[in-house]
C-alpha cells in the first residue's frame, strides 16, 4: 500500500479531506442530522436514534470528533456531545469558494 504523501497538500486540502472522510458514512450524517434536530448536546441517547449497536455508534462518534466535527465533554459517567461550530463554518467557507468560483467560471460541459 502506498503512502498518502499528505506533506504535498496544503494544510487546507489536508484539513478538508479529513472531514470529508469522516462525514463519509450514512450513520456519521445521521449523527449530525441528530444534533441539528435536536439543537443541544446529547449524552448516551444517540444509539436509541441509530439502527446500529452502542460500540459501533461509539466508533463513529469517535471519528468524528477525531475530525472535530463533533466535541465531546465528560459528564459523570457519560460523555455528552455537540457540533463543533469551527469545523462547520470552514466548510462552509470552503464550499462557499467553490460555488462562488463555479458562478465565475463558463459551463465547459
Amino acid at each position: 500500500m502506498g503512502a498518502t504523501k499528505t506533506e504535498h497538500f496544503s494544510e487546507e486540502q489536508n484539513e478538508m479531506a479529513i472531514i470529508a472522510k469522516a462525514l463519509g458514512h450514512p450513520a456519521r450524517i445521521a449523527i449530525l442530522e441528530h444534533l441539528l434536530k435536536v439543537n443541544e448536546c446529547i449524552c448516551g441517547d444517540l444509539v436509541a436514534e441509530l439502527p446500529l449497536a452502542q460500540p459501533t455508534v461509539s466508533q463513529h462518534l469517535k471519528e468524528m470528533k477525531n475530525a472535530k466535527i463533533i466535541k465531546g465533554n465528560i459528564e459523570g459517567n457519560s460523555v455528552c456531545y455537540c457540533i463543533d461550530e469551527t469545523t462547520v463554518e470552514k466548510l462552509h467557507q470552503y464550499f462557499k469558494g467553490i460555488t462562488s468560483k463555479l458562478s465565475e467560471k463558463s459551463s465547459c460541459c
